[in-house]
């Protein structure tokens, strides 16, 4: 079964040989690894250039272009039947590949959904997971829907959706994409043992911009309702972020008549507080990194709300 393997980067020297050595020892061989590189200023070329003059299988476009644009060159340029994605900063189990395609042995098999362990050391990285990802601990194979960094189908499937939106430039254009998947009524098989390992960022600002940027892509998306989720879409939720501080500006407001409201208001946040900890619990074990969850909450509640609107203004 020929499979090639797109991966789109960006100034990616840290992480770029860690991720395509992965790849180059996976127990089934992809048929190529087709890198859109789009125009790195760092080294990032130039090391998938060396593993070029060594005779890997890898293939480097460099093309100016946003990651939706990136992925769609890269499926275009790719020869193989079925394609099967991974992002950089992640690095893929030696059986990714192997339990990724397994499943297209049966030609009714169009999509298959990959999955992702997060990964990082310190306590700010343990603390962050829940809020950047799917953990584990709340994978569920009847709603889960892929991401980029783990997923293949066939070439065909994406042809007939038009492949990734290009209006959006940073994030969510894979959420876009599984949605016109399951509109279509295109079936998601997933399999939950294809694991690519995925560092979470190592700084609060690294952070809250992926917040920013997931909130902006899902804000230009435009999903409200979807056809699995329902109402639990990441719009919907960003509504409710809204909401919560528009109850906080009303008690602050009725509270300059109302000094009493303050005591509601302080002791509603202390709750809220604490709920960011008991509703992380059974995914943050670790006791010093859930010092860190009403502070990452708090923070990305106006990190979200602020590349919602960014992504509203900007059409």
């Amino acid at each position: 079964m020929k499979v090639s393997v797109v991966v789109t980067v960006l100034n990616e020297e840290n992480t770029i040989v860690k991720l395509l050595d992965s790849l180059l020892v996976q127990t089934k061989e992809a048929n190529e690894i087709v890198v859109v590189d789009g125009s790195s200023n760092d080294k990032t070329a130039e090391i998938i250039n060396r593993y070029q003059k060594k005779g890997a299988r890898v293939i480097v476009f460099i093309e100016p272009c946003s990651i939706a644009e990136g992925r769609n060159f890269g499926i275009k340029m790719a020869k193989s039947p079925i394609i099967a994605q991974i992002d950089a900063g992640c690095v893929a189990k030696d059986d990714w590949l192997e339990k990724l395609i397994e499943p297209f042995e049966r030609k009714a098999v169009e999509v298959v959904a990959g999955f992702y362990v997060m990964t990082g050391d310190s306590t700010l990285q343990r603390a962050v997971k829940p809020f950047l990802g799917t953990p584990q601990e709340w994978f569920k194979p009847e709603t889960f829907l892929p991401s980029a960094r783990s997923m293949a189908f066939r070439k065909s499937v994406w042809k007939k959706i038009g492949g990734f939106s290009e209006k959006l430039e940073k994030t969510s254009e894979d959420t876009l994409f599984n949605y016109n998947l399951i509109k279509r009524g295109i079936k998601i098989i997933r399999a939950k043992d294809a694991l690519v390992y995925w560092e979470m960022p190592k700084t609060f600002s690294e952070i809250l911009s992926k917040l920013y940027n997931y909130a902006r892509g899902d804000s230009k998306s435009r999903i409200w309702w979807h056809p699995l989720q329902r109402i639990s879409t990441h719009n919907i939720k960003i509504m409710s972020i809204f909401a919560r501080y528009l109850v906080v500006f009303l008690f602050l407001f009725f509270s300059i008549n109302l000094p009493e409201l303050l005591y509601i208001l302080m002791l509603g946040f202390l709750i809220y507080l604490g709920w960011s900890i008991i509703k992380m619990r059974d995914v943050v074990k670790d006791a010093k990194a859930r010092l860190w969850l009403p502070v990452i909450q708090v923070a990305s509640d106006f990190a979200i709300m602020a590349g919602f609107l960014s992504g509203l203004w900007r059409k």
